[in-house]
């Protein structure tokens, strides 16, 4: 196939997972932004109450693993298809919960719900390993463009269908995001499978032993900064709403300060691709690493102002987007395409993994060492981020 039909089917793609990105990512969005509330509705304890939000995120690490070598052995199309059917499942379930007063059986629901978020990180692996080395970077960024609509399409689905199931609360909401799921699947039906378009940085051929493949120094760099820069994002953004509350303001307050956050953390995807393609990908991962240190320093600079909270929470998604994107573009140039299950896996398994242990703690310290606590921990972590960069640059320049 030529380059340029190579680049037509990976538009094409691009623009079937973005679709997808839009409607199955605001399932995803609606496990999380209502988990905590079921929570609050179903459990005994309401120490236990954002113990579901926790559980889908573990969920998603865990699933990371088979979900890709599943993509693997049947492909992008179906292992997509499966994940939005799955995610139909657990919607019905989660329902199915809600309506019985089944706390335990909720968590579960929201455990299985994570092979469902899984399926969805990879759409940003599948359009790039189907486009060729220029193109990589902007069709990642145009399925992050979805993340836009997942944000409004998500609490709208939940705010049309809350009353479905009356008197009982929340099972409504489940039902919608069963429904979007189906739609999602639907949508997924006009993917076509294709193989890795080109020979990635790391040359072709069979498959190198693994302990090579990972200690590559670009590798090891791209996904301390994909850990770094998905774990502050949610470390954060779990706190945030339950600071800006103890501060004083109302919760329709802290869910603006969300909006912004989300609108920071997909809007500049329509323009990072062409950044990354200008500047290269440590470059804009490392601008994403110091907007996440800037929206730690504007949260510091004092809780007395509601503007604080915002631009905090707006520089840190922009900050995750450009790091996330920089780093996700940087692990597709580290492998041969006989390796990219591998590496892929490995990558979101460290990635969400460190997410479910932000998710559990961000409550913790909070509670314990309030606002500024949580974001005085944001600079030792970006700082390790910022010294994988450069020691992965000064490799790369000394063996040049």
């Amino acid at each position: 196939m030529s380059i340029a039909a190579t680049d037509h089917l990976a538009k094409r793609n691009a623009a079937v997972f973005a679709t997808a990105q839009a409607i199955g990512g605001a399932t995803h969005s609606i496990v999380i932004a209502s988990g905590g509330l079921v929570g609050q509705y179903l459990a005994h304890n309401p120490a236990f109450s954002t113990l579901p939000v926790s559980i889908t995120q573990l969920g998603l690490a865990l699933s990371t693993l088979p979900a890709a070598f599943l993509a693997r052995r049947v492909g992008r199309r179906l292992t997509s298809i499966l994940g939005m059917l799955s995610g139909a499942v657990c919607g019905a379930l989660a329902a199915f919960a809600i309506v019985r007063g089944s706390f335990a059986l909720f968590c579960l629901a929201a455990l299985l719900v994570g092979f469902n978020a899984a399926t969805l990180q990879q759409y940003r692996f599948a359009v790039a390993d189907a486009a060729t080395p220029a193109l990589k970077a902007r069709v990642i960024s145009w399925v992050m463009v979805g993340g836009v609509f997942s944000a409004v399409i998500g609490p709208q689905t939940a705010i049309w269908t809350r009353d479905l199931l009356a008197p009982i609360p929340f099972a409504g909401v489940f039902v919608g995001h069963m429904a979007l799921a189906l739609i999602c699947a639907l949508v997924l039906t006009r993917l076509v499978d294709t193989e890795p378009a080109t020979v990635s940085a790391a040359g072709g051929g069979p498959a190198r032993p693994r302990g090579e493949i990972l200690r590559q120094p670009r590798l090891l760099a791209a996904i301390v900064c994909g850990v770094v820069s998905y774990g502050l994002m949610s470390f954060g953004m779990t706190a945030a709403p339950i600071a800006i509350v103890d501060c004083g303001f109302t919760p329709g307050e802290a869910w603006l300060g969300v909006q912004w956050h989300i609108l920071g953390m997909f809007a500049p995807s329509l323009f990072t691709g062409r950044l990354i393609d200008r500047f290269g990908k440590e470059k804009v991962t490392a601008a994403g690493l110091l907007l996440l240190a800037a929206s730690a320093t504007t949260a510091l600079m004092g809780t007395e102002s509601l503007a604080h909270f915002w631009t905090s929470l707006t520089l840190l998604g922009v900050g995750w987007n450009f790091a996330f994107i920089g780093a996700t573009a940087m692990v597709t140039d580290c492998y041969r395409p006989s390796e990219r299950a591998l590496v892929q896996s490995v990558n979101d398994f460290a990635v969400f993994g460190t997410v479910a242990i932000a998710s559990f703690a961000s409550g913790q310290i909070l509670n314990s060492g309030g606002w500024a606590m949580v974001n005085w921990i944001m600079f030792p972590a970006l700082a390790l981020a910022a010294l994988a960069l450069l020691v992965s640059a000064w490799m790369r320049m000394k063996t040049a």
